[in-house]
């Protein structure tokens, strides 16, 4: 399948991503900027450099399915569908306005978007089957599913795991965006997930751990399969990439001010961004 590009890298798009999402973030006084950010990397090399998804052609049948399970990340996954081709970058200002399909939760509709998530739990699942129905069609494409560490609590996916394991779902990828934040706390103080790698090994997946931020191991990680499903725990940091909110949990719903913005932006700049 043909790939669009749009943007000459996976770090060019993020750039472009991390400002799209503090403006967008911004403008809508509503926000989840901090869940957004974390995980623009991740989006970047995998709508970049390794999903075989087409922009003039979003619902082609033989098309990779990436599945958006943490769906209050929707700011960036706007940002990097409309950095991508899928939909006209003007359209990022409507985010979260009366009326626009751009809401705070990715929702069908959108171009580029599989599945409709924001209630925690639900992408995995639909993932499975996604990925069973391959299978038995007998096809290759691949199916990817980011989760966030918090939504781990729910008990779907576990079902999920065992689920994609009994059936050998060799094409089957999750992300785990692993930033250990969640709403309000921490996610060991919330429901402790550790020992998460051996937990998913223990359910037959094929467990990698790294660093979440760098293009060269998300390409690697994601680009490889293995004779089982595979589950990529990515380390990050809530709120990448703006040095006052990483790392801060009241940046999980708190939206930039018209000051934050400008600091953001300078931060960004500082980091090469």
């Amino acid at each position: 399948m043909k790939k669009h590009r749009t943007l000459a890298s996976s770090l060019e798009l993020s750039n472009a991503v991390r400002r799209d999402v503090l403006r967008m973030t911004h403008r809508a006084r509503k926000s989840h900027v901090g869940s957004s950010l974390c995980c623009v990397d991740i989006l970047a090399v995998l709508y970049h450099s390794i999903a075989k998804v087409d922009p003039l052609n979003p619902r082609a049948e033989d098309r990779d399915r990436v599945i958006i399970s943490k769906g209050h990340c929707a700011a960036a996954v706007y940002a990097t569908l409309a950095n991508s081709g899928f939909i006209p970058v003007s359209m990022l200002k409507e985010y979260c306005t009366d009326g626009s399909p751009l809401i705070g939760h990715v929702t069908v509709g959108v171009p580029g978007v599989e599945f409709s998530t924001g209630s925690l739990g639900h992408g995995l699942p639909f993932a499975v089957g996604s990925a069973i129905a391959a299978s038995r069609d007998g096809s290759e494409r691949r199916t990817f599913a980011l989760l966030s560490d918090g939504e781990i609590d729910e008990g779907s996916n576990w079902e999920s795991a065992l689920l994609g394991a009994h059936h050998d779902l060799r094409a089957l990828t999750v992300i785990i965006d692993r930033n250990g934040l969640q709403s309000l706390t921490t996610t060991e103080n919330t429901l402790a997930l550790e020992p998460l790698a051996a937990k998913w090994e223990a359910f037959g997946w094929n467990v990698v751990t790294i660093d979440g931020h760098s293009h060269d191991e998300l390409e690697q990680s994601l680009a490889s399969t293995a004779a089982m499903p595979t589950c990529i725990i990515a380390k990050t940091i809530k709120g990448k990439g703006v040095e006052f909110m990483e790392n801060q949990v009241l940046w999980h719903y708190q939206s930039p001010s018209d000051e934050d913005l400008a600091k953001a932006i300078r931060s960004l700049e500082s980091e090469g961004q």
